[in-house]
């Protein structure tokens, strides 16, 4: 009987102890959430000096399944011009607002809604 009494005494100390068995690791496709966001991308030209000018690309990081360096690169192939990522936002050298909101809906899928261009600090739809 006093084995008995010992052994219940560890069952209760085993069934107190945490052994990490209820933690989930979730691989694959499943993993990855999507987290919806307000996708709002903001195409604005800016003088760098006299006649030189650059192009903003802001916010397209929220628009989903856009990697912004491989949008870089199909913006400089387009443009024939550097582009360069930046603090989340993308520098195309050259004024090229009207062309780069086209490509933006066009390419890379985004509404015509969430695109704005900054005609003089004021901000009007592409759509």
């Amino acid at each position: 009987d006093d084995d008995d009494s010992e052994d219940g005494g560890v069952n209760e100390q085993l069934e107190g102890m945490d052994l990490g068995g209820n933690k989930k690791k979730r691989r694959g496709a499943a993993a990855k959430k999507v987290n919806k966001v307000d996708t709002r991308v903001i195409v604005q030209k800016i003088s760098r000096n006299r006649k030189k000018a650059v192009t903003h690309v802001v916010g397209l990081d929220t628009a989903p399944g856009i990697k912004l360096k491989e949008a870089s690169k199909a913006f400089s192939k387009r443009f024939a011009g550097s582009s360069s990522v930046k603090d989340k936002e993308i520098i195309i050298q050259g004024d090229h607002l009207e062309e780069v909101a086209e490509m933006i809906v066009t390419k890379f899928g985004v509404s015509g809604d969430a695109v704005f261009l900054d005609l003089d600090g004021e901000f009007v739809s592409y759509a």
